[in-house]
Order: structure tokens, then C-alpha cells, then sequence
């Protein structure tokens, strides 16, 4: 089993910056893709941001240019940086990770870190 467990989520003002991590534990062979998620309420769960093994990165056309997703393999970590945050960024955003051991792939979810954004 693996666990992702968040953190960095919290109150800020619009304009601020917060610094969201995910730290995957457990039987881990390979991490493949990890990737954030946010979920407002009354909406849908969106991808915010998607980093490869190798580095490759992309990114929800609402964040772009203002969020970047980042990963440390030796720890087993990704990080999301939110910058010039708007109150429309406010929602529970949650970390996903696609799990290699053997010849499985699973895909697991964290528990998820409440982001709110004041006006």
C-alpha cells in the first residue's frame, strides 16, 4: 500500500503565495506521474498541474504562468508553488501519484490540504 499525505495549505490573501508538498510512502517501486488536483465545492475535481518522471510538466491553462509543480525523486516528493493567488483558487487540492511495483501500476490519492484565498 502507499500513502500520499499533503501539506502547506492554509488562509492567504489574494495576491499571496503558498507552498503545497506531497510525501509518497509505502511500497513504492517507481513513482511515474504525480500530479495536483483541486476540487472546489459545487465543482468538479480538476487538474491543476502534471510532472513525468523525467521532469516534464504541464499545467491547467487557469494557473499557468502562476503555479509550478516540481518533484524531488529521492524523497519521493512533489511540490506545487502558487503565486499571485486569486480567491478563485480556493478549494481542497489533493495530490496524485501513478505507483509502479513489479509489474503493477496503481494510482492513489491524498487525503487533500484546504487552500482559501481572501479577496
Amino acid at each position: 500500500q502507499v500513502r500520499l499525505v499533503e501539506s502547506g495549505g492554509g488562509l492567504v490573501q489574494a495576491g499571496g503565495s503558498l507552498r503545497l508538498s506531497c510525501v509518497a510512502s509505502g511500497s513504492i517501486g517507481r513513482i511515474k506521474t504525480m500530479a495536483w488536483y483541486r476540487q472546489a465545492p459545487g465543482r468538479e475535481r480538476e487538474l491543476v498541474a502534471i510532472v513525468t518522471s523525467g521532469g516534464t510538466t504541464n499545467y491547467a491553462d487557469s494557473v499557468k504562468g502562476r503555479f509550478t509543480i516540481s518533484r524531488d525523486n529521492a524523497e519521493n516528493t512533489v511540490y506545487l508553488q502558487m503565486t499571485s493567488l486569486l480567491p478563485e483558487d480556493t478549494a481542497v487540492y489533493y495530490c496524485n501519484a501513478d505507483v509502479s511495483r513489479f509489474q503493477f501500476t496503481n494510482n492513489y490519492w491524498g487525503q487533500g490540504t484546504q487552500v482559501t484565498v481572501s479577496s
